[in-house]
């Protein structure tokens, strides 16, 4: 995501994850969808390793968001 937004509380959260899966659909889900109907198995592992990845770092960017200043003692 681009922008920097405030999570306070749980609806906030819901939220951000709904807008977040809609960009993930949207940029990842029509490639292994395509992939899956004309590709190769090699395509409908690289889209669904990309929908994946694209997942993965969405829920970094959240943890990271949730854990800074937080002290690692």
């Amino acid at each position: 995501m681009e922008d920097a937004i405030q999570i306070d509380n749980r609806g906030d959260f819901g939220l951000w994850a709904i807008e977040v899966a809609k960009q993930i659909v949207a940029a990842q889900g029509f490639d292994l969808a395509r992939a899956a109907r004309d590709g190769s198995e090699d395509d409908v592992r690289a889209a669904g390793n990309a929908l994946g990845q694209a997942i993965t770092d969405a829920m970094i960017e959240v943890f990271d968001g949730l854990t800074e200043g937080v002290s690692g003692e």
